[in-house]
């Protein structure tokens, strides 16, 4: 997917992670949790943390 793909599933992709992310204790999890998802649905062929938060 393309970042104008995802941005366009954003209201979308917000109700999946508090659904999934939203037992976590500490709003930061929360945030970082939806930051890797979304890496995870661009292209690109490496999805460690590091490139995907670049």
């Amino acid at each position: 997917m393309r970042l104008g793909e995802v941005e366009r599933l954003r209201g979308d992709l917000a109700e999946f992670v508090a659904e999934v992310f939203g037992s976590l204790p500490r709003r930061d999890q929360r945030r970082w949790g939806e930051c890797y998802l979304r890496g995870l649905m661009l292209d690109g062929r490496r999805k460690s943390i590091q490139p995907m938060a670049a």
